[in-house]
């Protein structure tokens, strides 16, 4: 099993985003991911039974209104159709890819941006669950997608975010 977790942004206009800010953003978000799913690739087939999740984003989904985040969303947007591809090219070989668009999280970052800043309260009073996800509703999610309850699974991207992309 292989899971891809990386992430980075600058919050800054589409304006003021520098080449090198797209290249880092684009570097972390996307290509550290199919990169890494490529060295993988053998060790998966050898298994017959490989499983690798995506960690994207909601920002992949819709587009946050009060955020600046053009570049971070168009690479988890590419990590979503790599995982589609992927998962379609590498069936016949017993690999299954998927996807997990997380919401707001509970992390020390996010905390502190949503609690310490209008335009991340502004977007989190968009879920209808009124709650911050806690990293257990993720990793729970991680967990079922590489079990064999999940075998039949393949080339999703599910949305683990309070409800946020109903709205």
């Amino acid at each position: 099993m292989q899971v891809n977790c990386a992430g980075m942004s600058f919050l800054k206009p589409a304006v003021e985003l520098t080449p090198d800010d797209c290249s880092q953003v684009m570097g972390m978000n996307f290509e550290s991911c199919f990169h890494l799913s490529q060295l993988a690739y053998p060790l998966l087939k050898a298994s017959q039974r490989g499983c690798i999740v995506n960690i994207s984003s909601i920002a992949s989904v819709v587009a946050f209104c009060s955020l600046p985040n053009a570049v971070y969303s168009a690479a988890k947007g590419a990590m979503n159709q790599v995982t589609r591809n992927l998962a379609a090219e590498w069936a016949n070989d017993g690999i299954r890819v998927n996807c997990v668009a997380p919401g707001f999280i509970r992390t020390p970052l996010l905390s502190e941006f949503v609690e310490g800043n209008e335009l991340g309260r502004a977007e989190f009073s968009r879920v209808p669950m009124g709650r911050l996800g806690e990293p257990e509703d993720i990793a729970s999610l991680v967990a079922f997608l590489s079990m064999p309850a999940s075998s039949y699974i393949t080339g999703q991207v599910i949305c683990a975010d309070g409800g946020r992309c109903l709205s």
